[in-house]
Protein backbone atom coordinates (compact mmCIF):
# COMPACT_ATOMS: atom_id res chain seq x y z
CA UNK A 1 0.00 0.00 0.00
CA UNK A 2 1.12 3.33 -0.79
CA UNK A 3 2.83 5.56 2.16
CA UNK A 4 0.37 8.78 1.93
CA UNK A 5 0.96 12.19 2.83
CA UNK A 6 -1.45 15.20 3.35
CA UNK A 7 -1.01 18.63 1.82
CA UNK A 8 -3.28 21.41 3.39
CA UNK A 9 -2.99 24.46 0.66
CA UNK A 10 -4.69 27.74 1.53
CA UNK A 11 -4.49 31.08 -0.28
CA UNK A 12 -1.91 32.90 2.10
CA UNK A 13 -1.28 35.84 3.94
CA UNK A 14 1.67 38.53 3.47
CA UNK A 15 4.44 38.21 5.56
CA UNK A 16 3.86 41.27 7.88
CA UNK A 17 1.68 44.34 7.71
CA UNK A 18 4.32 46.58 6.12
CA UNK A 19 3.12 48.13 2.67
CA UNK A 20 6.46 46.45 1.36
CA UNK A 21 5.51 42.82 2.12
CA UNK A 22 1.74 43.42 1.27
CA UNK A 23 2.64 45.09 -1.69
CA UNK A 24 4.66 42.05 -2.50
CA UNK A 25 1.74 38.99 -1.88
CA UNK A 26 -0.37 41.21 -3.58
CA UNK A 27 2.13 41.33 -6.90
CA UNK A 28 2.45 37.65 -6.89
CA UNK A 29 -1.39 36.92 -6.30
CA UNK A 30 -2.71 39.26 -9.08
CA UNK A 31 -0.07 38.30 -11.31
CA UNK A 32 -1.25 34.70 -11.60
CA UNK A 33 -2.96 34.14 -14.78
CA UNK A 34 -6.03 32.56 -13.47
CA UNK A 35 -6.49 35.40 -11.07
CA UNK A 36 -6.57 38.06 -13.56
CA UNK A 37 -7.13 36.10 -16.40
CA UNK A 38 -5.79 38.57 -18.99
CA UNK A 39 -2.57 38.26 -21.23
CA UNK A 40 1.14 38.81 -19.29
CA UNK A 41 1.54 41.97 -20.49
CA UNK A 42 -2.21 43.36 -20.27
CA UNK A 43 -1.79 41.56 -16.57
CA UNK A 44 1.36 43.38 -15.79
CA UNK A 45 0.44 46.86 -16.83
CA UNK A 46 -3.01 46.96 -14.85
CA UNK A 47 -0.77 45.40 -11.91
CA UNK A 48 1.80 47.37 -11.66
CA UNK A 49 0.30 50.70 -13.43
CA UNK A 50 -3.02 51.09 -11.83
CA UNK A 51 -3.06 48.27 -8.68
CA UNK A 52 0.30 48.23 -6.58
CA UNK A 53 0.90 52.27 -6.67
CA UNK A 54 -2.46 52.13 -4.31
CA UNK A 55 -3.82 49.18 -3.33
CA UNK A 56 -1.15 47.99 -1.05
CA UNK A 57 -1.02 50.91 1.46
CA UNK A 58 -5.41 50.21 1.97
CA UNK A 59 -4.76 47.06 2.15
CA UNK A 60 -2.12 47.31 4.69
CA UNK A 61 -3.94 49.48 6.77
CA UNK A 62 -6.95 47.02 6.93
CA UNK A 63 -4.44 44.10 7.68
CA UNK A 64 -3.74 46.30 10.84
CA UNK A 65 -7.22 46.03 12.18
CA UNK A 66 -6.91 42.11 12.41
CA UNK A 67 -3.53 41.16 12.82
CA UNK A 68 -2.40 39.41 15.67
CA UNK A 69 0.45 39.46 18.18
CA UNK A 70 2.49 36.22 16.40
CA UNK A 71 1.14 36.94 13.22
CA UNK A 72 -1.71 36.46 10.30
CA UNK A 73 -4.89 34.97 11.88
CA UNK A 74 -5.27 32.44 8.77
CA UNK A 75 -1.84 31.02 8.86
CA UNK A 76 -2.01 30.54 12.98
CA UNK A 77 -5.77 28.94 12.25
CA UNK A 78 -4.85 26.98 8.98
CA UNK A 79 -1.29 25.74 11.78
CA UNK A 80 -3.79 24.75 14.08
CA UNK A 81 -6.09 22.55 11.75
CA UNK A 82 -2.70 20.69 10.32
CA UNK A 83 -1.22 20.12 14.29
CA UNK A 84 -5.31 18.54 14.92
CA UNK A 85 -5.01 16.85 11.56
CA UNK A 86 -2.33 14.97 12.37
CA UNK A 87 -2.87 13.59 15.78
CA UNK A 88 -5.99 12.12 14.05
CA UNK A 89 -4.56 10.54 11.01
CA UNK A 90 -2.27 7.60 10.49
CA UNK A 91 -0.11 10.28 7.76
CA UNK A 92 2.10 12.77 7.81
CA UNK A 93 0.39 16.64 7.39
CA UNK A 94 1.70 19.64 5.60
CA UNK A 95 0.52 22.98 5.54
CA UNK A 96 1.40 25.13 2.49
CA UNK A 97 0.04 28.67 1.15
CA UNK A 98 -0.49 29.49 -2.84
CA UNK A 99 0.97 32.29 -2.25
CA UNK A 100 3.82 33.51 0.53
CA UNK A 101 4.72 31.37 3.43
CA UNK A 102 4.90 28.44 4.12
CA UNK A 103 5.68 27.67 0.66
CA UNK A 104 4.76 25.28 -1.78
CA UNK A 105 7.86 23.76 -2.54
CA UNK A 106 8.96 23.09 1.01
CA UNK A 107 6.05 21.48 2.24
CA UNK A 108 6.35 19.20 -0.88
CA UNK A 109 10.20 18.76 0.12
CA UNK A 110 8.92 17.85 4.09
CA UNK A 111 6.86 15.09 2.95
CA UNK A 112 9.27 13.26 0.37
CA UNK A 113 12.27 13.42 3.21
CA UNK A 114 9.84 11.18 5.17
CA UNK A 115 9.27 8.68 1.95
CA UNK A 116 5.88 9.19 0.92
CA UNK A 117 5.23 8.00 -2.69
CA UNK A 118 1.39 9.36 -2.34
CA UNK A 119 0.85 13.19 -1.57
CA UNK A 120 -3.23 14.07 -0.78
CA UNK A 121 -3.60 17.34 -1.82
CA UNK A 122 -6.59 19.96 -0.23
CA UNK A 123 -7.25 22.34 -1.21
CA UNK A 124 -8.76 24.40 1.48
CA UNK A 125 -11.89 25.44 -0.82
CA UNK A 126 -15.08 24.26 -0.82
CA UNK A 127 -16.30 25.55 -4.31
CA UNK A 128 -14.13 25.03 -7.64
CA UNK A 129 -13.04 28.54 -8.98
CA UNK A 130 -9.38 28.62 -11.35
CA UNK A 131 -8.49 31.03 -9.06
CA UNK A 132 -8.16 29.18 -5.91
CA UNK A 133 -8.64 25.49 -6.81
CA UNK A 134 -6.83 25.30 -10.03
CA UNK A 135 -4.31 27.37 -9.75
CA UNK A 136 -3.03 25.06 -6.36
CA UNK A 137 -3.23 21.94 -7.89
CA UNK A 138 -1.10 23.26 -10.75
CA UNK A 139 1.60 24.65 -8.67
CA UNK A 140 1.71 21.60 -6.35
CA UNK A 141 1.57 19.41 -9.57
CA UNK A 142 4.41 21.33 -11.10
CA UNK A 143 6.22 21.60 -7.63
CA UNK A 144 5.97 18.24 -7.37
CA UNK A 145 7.30 16.98 -10.51
CA UNK A 146 10.15 19.00 -10.21
CA UNK A 147 11.04 17.45 -7.21
CA UNK A 148 9.94 13.65 -8.01
CA UNK A 149 7.88 12.85 -10.94
CA UNK A 150 7.56 8.97 -9.65
CA UNK A 151 5.44 10.07 -6.28
CA UNK A 152 1.59 10.33 -6.98
CA UNK A 153 -0.82 13.60 -6.61
CA UNK A 154 -4.20 12.65 -5.33
CA UNK A 155 -6.76 15.64 -5.59
CA UNK A 156 -9.47 15.67 -3.33
CA UNK A 157 -12.80 17.21 -5.03
CA UNK A 158 -14.34 20.39 -3.86
CA UNK A 159 -16.99 19.83 -0.62
CA UNK A 160 -19.25 21.87 -0.99
CA UNK A 161 -22.28 19.30 -1.07
CA UNK A 162 -20.18 16.48 1.32
CA UNK A 163 -22.86 16.16 4.19
CA UNK A 164 -20.21 16.31 7.01
CA UNK A 165 -18.81 19.96 5.54
CA UNK A 166 -22.23 20.37 5.61
CA UNK A 167 -22.68 19.50 9.46
CA UNK A 168 -20.32 21.07 10.64
CA UNK A 169 -21.04 24.37 9.14
CA UNK A 170 -24.43 24.00 9.94
CA UNK A 171 -23.00 23.86 13.61
CA UNK A 172 -21.17 26.55 13.48
CA UNK A 173 -23.73 28.87 12.45
CA UNK A 174 -26.67 27.42 15.23
CA UNK A 175 -24.02 27.89 17.78
CA UNK A 176 -23.45 31.71 17.22
CA UNK A 177 -26.61 32.90 15.76
CA UNK A 178 -28.75 35.35 18.20
CA UNK A 179 -32.07 33.89 18.67
CA UNK A 180 -33.71 37.40 17.21
CA UNK A 181 -31.52 36.84 14.17
CA UNK A 182 -34.28 38.36 11.43
CA UNK A 183 -31.74 37.00 7.95
CA UNK A 184 -29.14 34.93 7.51
CA UNK A 185 -26.71 36.31 4.84
CA UNK A 186 -24.74 33.84 3.26
CA UNK A 187 -21.45 35.86 1.90
CA UNK A 188 -19.34 34.54 -1.08
CA UNK A 189 -16.32 35.77 -2.13
CA UNK A 190 -16.67 36.88 -5.57
CA UNK A 191 -15.90 36.20 -8.97
CA UNK A 192 -15.44 38.06 -12.63
CA UNK A 193 -18.48 36.72 -14.23
CA UNK A 194 -16.60 35.52 -17.30
CA UNK A 195 -14.11 33.32 -14.87
CA UNK A 196 -17.93 31.55 -14.64
CA UNK A 197 -18.04 31.53 -18.02
CA UNK A 198 -14.42 30.49 -19.42
CA UNK A 199 -15.01 27.47 -16.61
CA UNK A 200 -18.40 26.43 -18.23
CA UNK A 201 -17.08 23.21 -20.51
CA UNK A 202 -20.59 23.23 -22.46
CA UNK A 203 -20.20 27.00 -23.33
CA UNK A 204 -23.85 27.26 -23.49
CA UNK A 205 -25.19 27.28 -19.85
CA UNK A 206 -23.83 29.07 -17.35
CA UNK A 207 -25.52 32.35 -16.92
CA UNK A 208 -27.05 32.03 -19.48
CA UNK A 209 -30.72 32.06 -18.07
CA UNK A 210 -31.97 32.78 -14.72
CA UNK A 211 -32.37 29.07 -13.91
CA UNK A 212 -28.71 27.96 -14.86
CA UNK A 213 -27.83 27.03 -11.48
CA UNK A 214 -30.87 24.73 -10.48
CA UNK A 215 -31.10 23.20 -14.60
CA UNK A 216 -28.73 20.32 -14.61
CA UNK A 217 -26.42 20.32 -16.35
CA UNK A 218 -22.11 19.04 -16.95
CA UNK A 219 -21.36 22.91 -16.49
CA UNK A 220 -21.75 22.38 -12.27
CA UNK A 221 -19.11 20.55 -11.71
CA UNK A 222 -16.49 23.43 -12.69
CA UNK A 223 -19.31 26.40 -11.52
CA UNK A 224 -18.76 28.61 -8.82
CA UNK A 225 -22.31 30.13 -8.61
CA UNK A 226 -23.78 26.57 -8.46
CA UNK A 227 -21.98 24.99 -5.98
CA UNK A 228 -22.08 28.04 -3.10
CA UNK A 229 -26.13 28.29 -4.18
CA UNK A 230 -25.90 24.28 -3.34
CA UNK A 231 -24.01 25.26 -0.18
CA UNK A 232 -26.36 27.61 0.83
CA UNK A 233 -29.43 25.52 0.26
CA UNK A 234 -27.83 22.71 2.09
CA UNK A 235 -27.41 24.52 5.17
CA UNK A 236 -30.71 26.34 5.04
CA UNK A 237 -32.29 23.18 4.97
CA UNK A 238 -30.59 22.10 7.58
CA UNK A 239 -31.43 24.98 9.96
CA UNK A 240 -34.99 24.91 8.98
CA UNK A 241 -34.76 28.46 7.29
CA UNK A 242 -37.64 28.83 5.03
CA UNK A 243 -37.06 30.91 1.67
CA UNK A 244 -37.07 34.97 3.54
CA UNK A 245 -34.90 33.49 5.92
CA UNK A 246 -31.96 33.54 3.82
CA UNK A 247 -30.01 34.95 1.32
CA UNK A 248 -27.03 34.99 -0.84
CA UNK A 249 -24.34 37.84 -1.78
CA UNK A 250 -20.58 37.85 -3.49
CA UNK A 251 -17.82 40.01 -1.54
CA UNK A 252 -14.53 41.22 -2.46
CA UNK A 253 -15.12 42.54 -5.93
CA UNK A 254 -11.78 44.04 -7.16
CA UNK A 255 -12.09 46.23 -10.42
CA UNK A 256 -14.94 47.65 -13.11
CA UNK A 257 -15.33 44.20 -14.69
CA UNK A 258 -18.88 42.67 -13.89
CA UNK A 259 -18.84 40.68 -10.81
CA UNK A 260 -21.54 37.49 -9.37
CA UNK A 261 -24.14 39.43 -8.01
CA UNK A 262 -25.85 40.68 -6.03
CA UNK A 263 -23.10 42.26 -3.96
CA UNK A 264 -22.81 41.58 0.14
CA UNK A 265 -22.13 45.87 0.35
CA UNK A 266 -24.76 46.51 -1.46
CA UNK A 267 -26.72 44.27 1.08
CA UNK A 268 -25.18 45.38 4.05
CA UNK A 269 -26.61 49.00 2.60
CA UNK A 270 -29.84 47.97 1.77
CA UNK A 271 -31.23 45.72 4.19
CA UNK A 272 -31.79 48.65 7.26
CA UNK A 273 -34.26 50.28 4.32
CA UNK A 274 -35.92 46.58 4.03
CA UNK A 275 -36.62 46.45 7.98
CA UNK A 276 -33.99 44.07 8.50
CA UNK A 277 -31.89 45.80 11.73
CA UNK A 278 -30.53 42.46 13.18
CA UNK A 279 -28.20 40.62 10.52
CA UNK A 280 -26.00 37.05 10.92
CA UNK A 281 -23.63 36.83 8.10
CA UNK A 282 -21.59 33.61 7.19
CA UNK A 283 -18.76 33.49 4.80
CA UNK A 284 -18.66 29.75 3.35
CA UNK A 285 -16.04 30.17 0.68
CA UNK A 286 -13.56 30.19 3.22
CA UNK A 287 -12.97 27.83 6.23
CA UNK A 288 -10.36 30.05 7.72
CA UNK A 289 -10.91 33.25 9.04
CA UNK A 290 -9.01 35.98 7.39
CA UNK A 291 -8.96 39.51 6.24
CA UNK A 292 -11.94 38.87 4.06
CA UNK A 293 -13.86 37.61 7.07
CA UNK A 294 -12.69 39.20 10.13
CA UNK A 295 -11.92 43.18 8.57
CA UNK A 296 -14.21 43.18 5.57
CA UNK A 297 -17.15 41.87 7.41
CA UNK A 298 -16.47 41.74 10.68
CA UNK A 299 -15.74 45.59 10.79
CA UNK A 300 -16.18 47.35 7.33
CA UNK A 301 -19.32 45.53 6.96
CA UNK A 302 -20.63 46.13 10.07
CA UNK A 303 -19.63 49.70 9.89
CA UNK A 304 -21.37 49.44 7.02
CA UNK A 305 -24.73 48.21 8.02
CA UNK A 306 -24.90 50.33 11.70
CA UNK A 307 -24.17 53.10 9.27
CA UNK A 308 -27.32 52.06 7.19
CA UNK A 309 -29.57 51.88 10.06
CA UNK A 310 -29.30 48.26 10.86
CA UNK A 311 -28.87 47.14 14.76
CA UNK A 312 -27.01 44.31 14.88
CA UNK A 313 -24.41 42.12 12.75
CA UNK A 314 -23.23 38.90 13.76
CA UNK A 315 -20.45 37.37 12.22
CA UNK A 316 -20.25 33.32 12.40
CA UNK A 317 -16.90 32.80 12.24
CA UNK A 318 -15.23 30.18 10.20
CA UNK A 319 -14.78 26.54 10.61
CA UNK A 320 -11.31 27.11 11.75
CA UNK A 321 -9.89 24.55 14.07
CA UNK A 322 -13.17 23.14 15.52
CA UNK A 323 -13.51 19.56 16.32
CA UNK A 324 -16.55 18.59 13.64
CA UNK A 325 -14.54 20.52 10.50
CA UNK A 326 -11.15 18.53 11.66
CA UNK A 327 -13.01 14.96 11.90
CA UNK A 328 -14.35 15.77 8.01
CA UNK A 329 -10.74 16.14 7.25
CA UNK A 330 -9.33 12.95 8.78
CA UNK A 331 -12.59 11.32 7.55
CA UNK A 332 -11.67 12.46 4.01
CA UNK A 333 -7.58 11.38 4.36
CA UNK A 334 -8.53 8.28 5.09
CA UNK A 335 -11.59 7.45 2.58
CA UNK A 336 -10.11 9.81 -0.47
CA UNK A 337 -8.50 7.00 -2.79
CA UNK A 338 -6.14 7.53 -6.05
CA UNK A 339 -8.25 6.56 -9.45
CA UNK A 340 -8.16 3.12 -10.24
CA UNK A 341 -6.02 4.07 -13.64
CA UNK A 342 -3.54 5.37 -11.57
CA UNK A 343 -2.71 2.37 -9.59
CA UNK A 344 0.65 0.90 -10.37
Amino acid sequence: MPQRGVLLVNLGSPASTSVTDVRRYLRDFLMDPYVIDSPWLVRKVVVSGFILPFRPKRTAQAYRRIWEANGSPLLRISESVRAELAQRVAFPVELAMRYGQPDIDSAVARLLDVGVDEILLIALYPHHADSTRTTTIEAVSQRLARQNPNVRLVVAPPFFDRADYLDALTGSIERAMPADSQLLLFSYHGLPERHITAADPTGTHCLKSADCCERASPAHATCYRHQVFATSRGVASRLGLTANQWRVSFQSRLGRLPWLKPYTDHFLNSLPGEGITRLTVVCPAFVADNLETLEEIGIAGRELFHDAGGETLTLIPCLNDTPAWVDALAAWCREIEAPAADAR
